[in-house]
């Protein structure tokens, strides 16, 4: 059977090149980085090397780079650090509804500690209003933290002119880039960042192991204790080949965004276009142009997306009803929730993302097989069957890809 993976938002294959440079050092570079005999010096410099490596590919200084073991520790370090570092000055926090609940949850938590969190409203596409986050702005704001990408619709925020905003005022930004690294240009100088959070199984990396950026003069709290490792900020015995494979994954990526980020687009625009062609009733969900290379998320109507991924796995398919971490639970995706989509309809979303592997071959597959699938859910479906006895009032604009104003 035809297997097409169009997950690649969950995670990735480690590519081949980036195995390769991880083997020597489970067997034969395999030292603890700290220790100060010959095995130890090689590993600590294979650590030095990768984070090289990282630091190139968002224009940062080696020594502004810190590993840790994934996105989700880089946010909870970013977020708790600096907002316990900076509560002596304030205690207000700005993020956005449609965060990744690595950011979402540590902002929860920081309010249960006495720091307050304004929770700004994104437009129709999934995009933050850099007027909302001027707005939002007190005397006591320590702390901006808004994502680069979403992980479910791809929309891409206006990071350098948040980060703009920002160094203006004197606040802190935090970006969650776990999405956009190696799939859109970053520049932590350029965009005014001062701590960003990535993760090496995005880019074709290993699983566990990711790094943030804290900008040169920067000040956060530490969030491991224990050791001294990573300058005294990150305790816990360096991921070695972990590290070495993402310092590689990162360099790959960069070096081949631009040709990758084309070929991905026109394969996306392909996928959406089909789909909106082909199928009646379904949305596009997400910014049209402003959205990741990769992504591609609708709304279908009248089925529920669960049903719909489990029947794309039996034809080989492997997609998303939305982000990893929450595809398993009946609520409705926040992120769709906070565009404006009624919760039957943000029940009914799929997600497919594409990797650097995929191919013209495997979109065409997915559009041979989806409008099928989605009859056949919809012809067992008692919502289609309620649409169609009432004949419902609200169609959706298909020249569009969004709903009349009655659905919003």
């Amino acid at each position: 059977m035809n297997k097409v993976y169009l997950d690649n938002a969950a995670t990735t294959a480690v590519s081949p090149e980036v195995l390769e440079a991880m083997l020597p050092y489970f067997t034969q570079i395999f030292g603890n980085a700290s220790s100060i005999h010959s095995t130890g010096r090689d590993a600590h410099r294979a650590v030095d090397a990768a984070r090289k490596q990282v630091a190139a590919a968002i224009g940062a200084l080696p020594q502004e780079i810190y590993f840790t073991a994934g996105g989700s520790e880089s946010d909870n370090w970013a977020i708790k650090g600096a907002a316990l570092a900076k509560k002596d000055k304030g205690n207000h926090i700005i993020t956005s509804s449609i965060e990744h609940h690595a950011v979402l949850h540590t902002c929860q938590w920081l309010e249960k500690q006495g720091f307050e969190v304004t929770y700004l409203p994104v437009d129709e596409y999934g995009r933050v209003r850099i007027e909302d986050v001027e707005k939002a702005v007190t005397d006591k704001t320590i702390l901006i933290t808004i994502m680069a990408a979403n992980n479910e619709i791809g929309t891409i925020e206006p990071i350098a002119e948040i980060g703009k905003l920002a160094r203006e005022k004197g606040i802190l930004f935090h970006t969650d880039a776990v999405q956009a690294i190696g799939a859109v240009p970053i520049d932590v100088n350029a965009m005014n960042i001062d701590l960003l959070s990535m993760s090496g199984h995005k880019f074709h990396g290993p699983k566990g192991v990711g790094a943030l950026y804290i900008r040169k003069g920067v000040k956060i709290g530490q969030y491991m204790h224990g050791g001294a490792q990573e300058r005294n900020q990150r305790a816990g015995t360096e991921n070695l080949a972990g590290i070495v494979g993402m310092g590689k994954a990162i360099e790959i990526a960069v070096q081949n965004l631009e040709a990758n980020s084309q070929r991905m687009t026109a394969l996306r625009d392909k996928l959406i276009t089909g789909i909106l062609k082909e199928i009646p009733d379904v949305r596009l969900n997400g910014h049209p142009t402003e959205r990741l290379p990769n992504n591609v998320n609708v709304s279908v109507r009248y089925i529920e997306g669960e049903a719909l991924l489990l029947r794309l796995d039996l034809a080989g398919i492997a997609g998303s009803s939305g982000s990893a971490c929450t595809s398993g639970s009946l609520d409705p995706s926040h992120v769709l929730l906070a565009i404006g989509l009624p919760h039957e309809i943000a029940h009914g979303s799929l997600r497919l993302s594409l990797g650097t592997d995929s191919t013209e071959e495997d979109v065409d597959f997915v559009l041979d097989k989806l409008p099928g699938i989605i009859k056949s859910l919809r012809d067992m479906s008692p919502l289609n069957f309620y649409n169609q006895t009432l004949n419902s009032s609200c169609p959706i604009d298909h020249d569009h890809g969004h709903m009349d104003e009655d659905d919003e």
